[in-house]
């Protein structure tokens, strides 16, 4: 059964029209949104909605994309994500632009 989203999740999904995201129609989309921008309050929602093992999942089969290496870094400890693993995939020559971009002056949520 489609709902839609909490109100409260519109300000992270500023390029989307919010009123078409439903879940669980849209569930990586809204994880990933959450996961690399959303606040304390989005990641608690979306935990009560997915398991840990949907999450390392998710990020497992991304390979950490779409999150810093500080927020790769925190789900890596949370969810128990193989530190060899995710050390190859910040290592990455692929990572370098991305991890270039969130260092030059953006934040993560998880800072706040």
């Amino acid at each position: 059964m489609s709902r839609r989203l909490p109100r409260f999740l519109k300000s992270v999904f500023w390029e989307y029209d919010f009123r078409k995201l439903t879940w669980p129609e849209s569930r990586h989309t809204v994880i990933g949104r959450v996961l690399s921008a959303g606040q304390w309050r989005h990641i608690q929602w979306l935990r009560s909605q997915v398991s840990d093992e949907e999450l390392r999942a998710w990020i497992m089969e991304r390979r950490g994309r779409m999150l810093t290496p500080r927020q790769l870094t925190y789900w890596q400890l949370v969810l128990d994500l193989p530190a060899k693993t995710v050390k190859a995939w910040l290592d990455s020559p692929e990572r370098r632009v991305w991890d270039q971009r969130s260092t030059d002056g953006g934040g993560d949520e998880l800072s706040r």
